[in-house]
């Protein structure tokens, strides 16, 4: 009986190092900046608890994302700024908000992405933690912030609670897969079908001209402009993905064509 246990774990272990060469060789070829990461064990732990995108995985699929989660973590630097404190937990749902958008792209990986820095709280635009007028709570960095994105530790945090509204943390992740291209503007230019993009674009000014009417129940922040749109309804396909089948049928289809997914039932 041990030394058929010490057989299924080898073979465990085999297979998981075997899924790392594969995401490593697939995936992208970004350089280690993090030799030590959590174990997979605790990855797995606190994807279970707190990743209801994870928990709609079969075990395949789970221990697929556990690797790019892992893939992130040893290849992005996680860096707590302005006082921040930040956990092994945190930064794992950081990961696994980048993963989620991506993840049924096997030759996907932020190549436009250095750093994440955590702030203690929102920020203004000249990130700014304590004066009064702050309303900021993630960001993708421009000029000499190019490479990086920040976060919110709050609003990363709020994300990944049960019945959550949003989830800031993937809504700048879209923005960097929309930046891709080049220009941030609603059209990801490296996920969408060529035939799926002028449909997409009179979507998307529809579903706007709908919210700014209200007569949709996306939140207002989607019509603020092409970009914001693509990364609230996204943070929908996601988070609420029954609701917007139901309320937008049409641009559910879109954007599960377009991230190439799964329906997901929640």
């Amino acid at each position: 009986m041990e030394t058929y246990s010490i057989v299924v774990l080898f073979i465990i272990f085999l297979f998981g190092i075997i899924l790392v060469y594969f995401v490593w060789k697939n995936v992208g070829n970004k350089k280690i900046v993090n030799q030590e990461i959590p174990s997979e064990d605790y990855i797995k732990e606190v994807l279970h608890g707190k990743v209801d995108f994870f928990n709609q995985l079969n075990e395949e699929q789970q221990a697929t994302f556990i690797s790019r989660v892992s893939y992130f973590l040893h290849t992005t630097r996680i860096s707590p700024e302005k006082g921040a404190s930040i956990t092994d937990e945190q930064c794992i749902l950081i990961a696994a908000s980048a993963t989620i958008p991506l993840f049924h792209f096997q030759n996907w990986s932020y190549e436009n992405l250095d750093e994440v820095l955590v702030y203690p709280g929102t920020f203004n635009e000249k990130y700014n933690t304590e004066e009064e007028r702050r309303n900021i709570l993630g960001m993708v960095g421009d000029g000499a912030m190019h490479r990086k994105m920040i976060l919110s530790l709050p609003a990363l945090m709020a994300g990944f609670e049960q019945h959550s509204d949003g989830n800031t943390a993937i809504h700048e992740f879209v923005h960097l897969i929309d930046k891709a291209d080049g220009e941030v503007d609603g059209v990801p230019e490296y996920l969408i079908p060529k035939n799926l993009i002028q449909p997409w674009i009179e979507e998307m000014h529809q579903t706007i001209k709908e919210i700014r009417r209200d007569e949709s129940n996306i939140r207002d922040y989607a019509a603020t402009n092409p970009a914001e749109f693509f990364a609230v309804v996204s943070e929908y396909f996601f988070q609420k993905p029954r609701l917007l089948q139901k309320d937008h049928p049409e641009l559910y289809t879109m954007l599960n064509e377009i991230y190439n997914g799964e329906k997901v039932e929640k």
